[in-house]
């Protein structure tokens, strides 16, 4: 008999594209992916061997038809409805599935028990908001208005109910885990999503071509930082207070910055400006326009090239998700600069596979910037061990295998594919 599955997104195949391409490739599995109508249709432009894509929809509603702290309990309280009856269709096209697995934070996950009772429910916890310990509040810069702090509460309402009607659940870190309640984390496995030692590695060849036709590559200076959007939760505003001295001190090098102008966490800023005509217009001068490229967002084959020329990779955060592009930066052999808060510390131990710096100062981030890259051959041994952690303990086989474990825990048949792949 098949493995039947159902992978359920809004912005599918998110953290699940790895394990939905081992899955879908498998001659064992029948997979189904659910998402959100016009993310799915831009984020699966082809359609796969053995899946079957089903959409939803909810339309748009004005911000003022909900009391503000009841917005985001209400958006996932529709996106759960959306989702069941997406699921009605599933079923009575005859599809059972032994397992769902799905993204809770949004309220997907609300209503899959009610139309697939003899299912297993696996969520993939993501993030639990608290308001101590983590983003709220972290920043006195961006300090957010006391009725966000109320929202806390509300908005872990979907997603609790989610996580009581489960069977289990993955946390990609310890530390997410770790913000979730006691009661609940026994029913959670730490399974990272993985990183594919065969495509993201080190490259002494890797060449970066830019628009003005200037090729970067390892054989000099570059400094990187990478973040799906330019954004106060990714520490964007401290590196660009750090970037005068670095570019001061180190007049051959180039930074590369990879990112879009939205806002993925926090808040907008008024008027429209985004974060970097915010920082560019408070810098002025001191950011030297031919030494400073911002590249927005990129294919991930060019991504990748622009990690495998860094020879120093910047990675700043709240005490938040932990992004893929810190481990993509480790494992390819970068000296990784990270800030001394709790997710990156989980992976990065100070001065044996990186460094770390406080996420505040940036002028100790600038120091560390311009001592890694200019003694860079003397950080061998420590990038060494910085793809040895990635290889070691985010390998991309045994995170699928691990997570078929939770998935599919009385079957071993997949795994031993996987094995023998």
């Amino acid at each position: 008999m098949p493995h039947r599955i159902i992978f359920i997104h809004q912005n599918a195949p998110g953290q699940f594209k790895h394990l939905l391409a081992y899955c879908a490739a498998n001659s064992q599995c029948e997979v189904v992916v659910i998402g959100e109508k016009q993310r799915l249709k831009a984020n699966f432009p082809k359609a796969l061997p053995n899946v079957q894509f089903h959409v939803y929809e909810i339309t748009e509603i004005s911000r003022e038809q909900v009391p503000v702290e009841l917005w985001t309990t209400t958006q996932s309280m529709r996106r759960g409805r959306a989702v069941a009856l997406c699921l009605q269709n599933v079923r009575d096209s005859g599809f059972r599935p032994d397992v769902i697995y799905g993204h809770p934070g949004w309220g997907e996950m609300l209503h899959v028990k009610d139309v697939f009772p003899d299912a297993r429910i696996v969520n993939y916890c993501e993030f639990y908001f608290n308001r101590e310990g983590q983003d709220l509040s972290f920043d006195p810069e961006f300090q957010l208005e006391a009725v966000d702090s109320y929202r806390v509460r509300t908005d872990n309402m979907a997603q609790l109910v989610s996580l009581i009607d489960a069977d289990a659940s993955i946390c990609p870190t310890h530390w997410q885990r770790s913000r979730y309640p006691t009661l609940l984390r026994d029913r959670m496995t730490v399974v990272h999503d993985g990183v594919d030692p065969t495509v993201v590695k080190p490259d002494p060849s890797a060449t970066v071509r830019l628009s003005d036709g200037l090729v970067l590559d390892r054989s000099r200076p570059v400094i990187t930082y990478v973040s799906r959007n330019l954004e106060p939760y990714r520490g964007f505003h401290v590196f660009m207070r750090a970037l005068p001295e670095i570019l001061r001190r180190l007049p051959t090098a180039h930074v590369l910055i990879v990112g879009g102008d939205d806002v993925s966490y926090g808040r907008q800023l008024a008027g429209g400006m985004s974060y970097r005509e915010l920082m560019l217009k408070q810098l002025g001068a001191q950011i030297e326009a031919q030494r400073v490229h911002f590249l927005g967002r990129i294919p991930y084959a060019q991504y990748l090239r622009v990690l495998q020329v860094s020879r120093v990779h910047v990675y700043l955060t709240y005490p938040f998700v932990l992004s893929w592009s810190v481990l993509d930066a480790m494992a390819t052999g970068a000296v990784v600069i990270g800030s001394d808060t709790a997710p990156v510390r989980e992976v990065i131990d100070d001065q044996v596979n990186g460094l770390l710096v406080d996420f505040f100062s940036h002028a100790a981030l600038a120091e560390k910037v311009c001592q890694a890259s200019l003694k860079f051959d003397q950080f061998l041994e420590l990038r060494e061990r910085s793809v040895a952690t990635i290889r070691d303990n985010f390998n991309l086989a045994s995170c699928i295998s691990r997570q078929l474990d939770v998935l599919f825990p009385s079957s071993d048949l997949l795994r031993q594919q996987l094995a023998t792949a």
